[in-house]
């Protein structure tokens, strides 16, 4: 069997993915700049870290971002 049979998308569709996944988690835990996770997760550029992600997300990485401070807020308020 192949790769894309079993898991329905690409291997480079596959890593993509969890990579993004990866940028998710590391931007939650607000440790590392966007800078730093790009590095940290081989991507060549920001640009190309952000362009990836908008295009699994939908959302930029600093919006993304913003989402979690939002939520952060609104549950101190409760």
């Amino acid at each position: 069997m192949y790769f894309p049979e079993v898991k329905g998308v690409t291997i480079q569709q596959f890593i993509i993915t969890h990579k993004i996944e990866r940028a998710k988690e590391l931007l939650l835990y607000d440790e590392l700049n966007l800078t730093e996770i790009s590095y940290k997760l081989h991507y060549s550029s920001v640009a190309h870290l952000s362009n990836q992600f908008k295009k699994i997300t939908g959302l930029s990485p600093s919006f993304y971002k913003q989402l979690k401070q939002r939520r952060n807020a609104n549950l101190e308020n409760v």
